[in-house]
């Protein structure tokens, strides 16, 4: 589907790569995430599942602790100077797991747990209300997704285009946004609706931190497409891929690249 553009089509998402992707800052990334993932971990199966009601969580733990496992070794091995340039691609797909699995899965199940934990919920209002989520999530990313194909075919991530004026400007890319940031709070307006009507929470500090929580997840699956599309560009275009000195290599024809 992406074949058809052309190189220049994605001209602006190389933006962040230059400003805070290079291997190098990825490597420090993963190296933070290792042992936030094992804090994540920490807080959500031996805190916000201490008390849960919820479903299969033992199942859960079990299969979530050797995911976040397999992420750390990798990350271990991809943060190594001489490796993490020569596999920059491989490293950048692994990013985008470990920022989905420490910001994405981490906070679902945190939010689950903690609803979870109300004695009072049947097991199947749990069930119910997980497939909810996760649907809400998918229509996100699936909306983001189409959105996105959508300002390509226009012509909107090239370089000089009205979105590359705006997309530094707060408020205009806040506006750029506000279709998909409206299908969120429809989402998660239902979700604090059923909170409050099936849940009951008592506690205001915990309904706020499982409100927060499922709001991450979301924003996720909102920023994955993007995620999606970079990397697509990273095994389709030398120009979004770094070279050994640091740099990004030059876009063909540009004579106002970088280059080293």
């Amino acid at each position: 589907m992406l074949k058809k553009f052309e190189e220049r089509d994605f001209a602006i998402l190389r933006e962040p790569l230059e400003s805070r992707q290079s291997p190098g800052t990825l490597a420090g990334v993963l190296l933070l995430a290792i042992f936030l993932q094992l804090l994540m971990y920490y807080l959500t199966y031996h805190v916000a599942a201490r008390n849960t009601y919820f479903p299969n969580v033992n199942l859960i733990q079990k299969y979530h602790f050797w995911v976040t496992m397999i992420l750390v070794s990798f990350s271990t091995f991809l943060i190594i100077p001489g490796i993490m340039t020569k596999l920059q691609k491989v490293q950048y797909l692994l990013s985008i797991f470990v920022s989905q699995n420490l910001f994405g899965l981490y906070s679902l199940f945190m939010g689950l747990f903690l609803i979870g934990e109300n004695e009072n919920i049947r097991e199947q209002s749990l069930i119910m209300f997980t497939n909810i989520v996760i649907c809400i999530g998918l229509f996100i990313f699936v909306f983001t997704s189409i959105r996105f194909y959508i300002l390509l075919k226009k012509g909107e991530y090239r370089s000089g285009s009205k979105r590359d004026n705006i997309r530094g400007n707060l408020e205009k890319n806040i506006k750029s946004h506000f279709p998909t940031i409206l299908t969120a709070s429809v989402g998660l307006m239902f979700i604090i609706q059923y909170l409050f009507r099936y849940v009951g929470f008592d506690d205001i500090e915990e309904m706020f931190y499982t409100v927060l929580a499922l709001l991450i997840f979301f924003t996720m699956m909102f920023v994955l497409p993007e995620q999606l599309v970079i990397l697509y560009c990273k095994f389709r275009f030398k120009s979004f891929n770094f070279n050994t000195n640091g740099y990004l290599n030059p876009v063909p024809g540009n004579k106002n690249s970088s280059e080293e």
